[in-house]
């Protein structure tokens, strides 16, 4: 159960780009893989510990630090400050990002102890799905203790997760000063013109009973990582990556405990990659948008043993990855076949003739260096979602090992938590690296 967390709004309002957006760039035309992302916000939130060396009251801080900086980095992102028109377009109005302040009740360390991912959604200002046409929502809540959360909301219609984190990381050098920072590229639209995507269910990520999804985190350390990427290798094969070994685990792990029900059932296992560089000529890492794809593989039920694990799991999942390549993106730009694969797959999950996990990895992504003058952050984590069979993971922040937030529904999250292969691996709570240490 989530804590009761006693939040009082100070101040709520939109912030504006710091100068107004040029004529030219008032219309920001949305691509086709913005399309057919979801009408939903990504979220993220992130958590400080107390600023011993500032001087600044929270006021000031929010006046002079945050609030500013946001309406500095808001010029650079101008599509942020607009309203999206119909999956069609961004007009760049300059109504600015909606943005909350508040103050917690509690202590950070309360919220820290045993993180909670129904807890995360308090941290910020809007539902997931209570998007209407905002790009960009934002909350900074102060705690009892000094401590600081800053929630960020990307409608996933204009962003992947990479473009969160570049948004983010160039908040942050702003907010500090700095101006080496690369200037953001606008124009998805062009390398992947619209196209109708009207076949794709409206209601694909949103399950019947969202109140019944349930969020828990599951923390893999260095030696449990290390463990199954042995467990999982086999001869002359390059050993599974992290990600490789924790997907083959969970999906298999889920697949044994749903598939104690009715029989027939088919399973589709979906990874987002990064198409920037799987194109000739690469794309710049600087471009802002959703220019990613689905990996999407189907295991095998007899998966018992580590090898069977690898060739039922693991190597159809590299395969997948790897069908994502120079030739697979020239068919994203032609033809309709990735998007006549992702409907099918979506119609069969409304209509319960498959399930559909989907592995999402923000690893490796400098998270943990987003500092906006308050030091870097104690905790980095997702909410609850409106929907089943989604996992994310996130790096600790020692680095060595993996959060992983997974999302089913009751029934199916009771049966995951009483495996025998999970109870072996996550025998206790894990409280999240080093924040013993640093919140007071």
């Amino acid at each position: 159960m989530a804590n009761i967390i006693d939040l009082q709004v100070i101040f709520k309002g939109n912030i504006k780009p710091s100068a107004p957006t040029p004529d030219h760039r008032r219309q920001y035309h949305l691509s086709y893989l913005d399309q057919i992302k979801p009408s939903f916000f990504m979220p993220l939130i992130l958590f400080y510990a107390k600023e011993p060396h500032s001087n600044l009251s929270r006021q000031q801080y929010c006046d002079q630090i945050i609030r500013k900086s946001l309406s500095e980095v808001l010029t650079h992102f101008y599509p942020l400050a607009g309203r999206i028109k119909s999956k069609l377009y961004v007009d760049c109005n300059d109504e600015g990002a909606y943005y909350v302040e508040a103050e917690a009740r509690c202590q950070l360390l309360d919220i820290l102890h045993n993180p909670n991912a129904h807890d995360m959604n308090r941290f910020l200002p809007l539902d997931l799905c209570d998007v209407k046409d905002l790009p960009l929502m934002v909350q900074v809540t102060f705690f009892d203790c000094g401590g600081m959360a800053v929630g960020v909301g990307l409608n996933h219609e204009i962003g992947d997760a990479l473009s969160l984190v570049i948004f983010l990381n160039t908040w942050s050098k702003l907010s500090q000063g700095q101006t080496n920072f690369k200037t953001p590229i606008f124009g998805t639209a062009k390398l992947f013109p619209p196209k109708d995507v009207s076949c794709l269910p409206v209601n694909r990520f949103r399950n019947e009973n969202s109140n019944n999804i349930v969020t828990k985190r599951f923390v893999f350390d260095a030696a449990n990582i290390e463990a199954l990427i042995n467990k999982y290798s086999v001869d002359n094969v390059r050993p599974p990556t992290r990600f490789e070994a924790l997907t083959a685990f969970i999906s298999n792990r889920l697949v044994a405990s749903k598939h104690k029900g009715p029989e027939g059932r088919t399973y589709s296992l979906w990874t987002p990659v990064n198409i920037r560089t799987r194109t000739e000529p690469k794309i710049s890492e600087n471009y802002f948008g959703n220019i990613s794809a689905s990996a999407i593989s189907m295991p095998s039920l007899e998966t018992n043993k580590n090898d069977g694990i690898y060739h039922n799991i693991i190597s159809p999942m590299r395969d997948a990855v790897k069908q994502i390549n120079n030739e697979f993106v020239k068919k994203l730009q032609q033809t309709d076949e990735y998007l006549n694969l992702i409907t099918q797959q979506h119609t069969k999950r409304i209509k319960g003739e498959i399930t559909l996990l989907m592995f999402t990895s923000l690893c490796r992504f400098p998270i943990y260096e987003i500092n906006f003058g308050w030091g870097t952050p104690v905790f980095a984590a997702p909410t609850r979602m409106t929907y089943s069979d989604k996992i994310v993971f996130f790096d600790t922040k020692s680095g060595d090992g993996i959060e992983a937030w997974i999302n089913l529904k009751g029934e199916d999250m009771a049966k995951f938590e009483a495996d025998e292969d999970v109870l072996c691996m996550f025998p206790r709570c894990q409280l999240p690296s080093n924040v013993a240490d640093v919140v007071p």
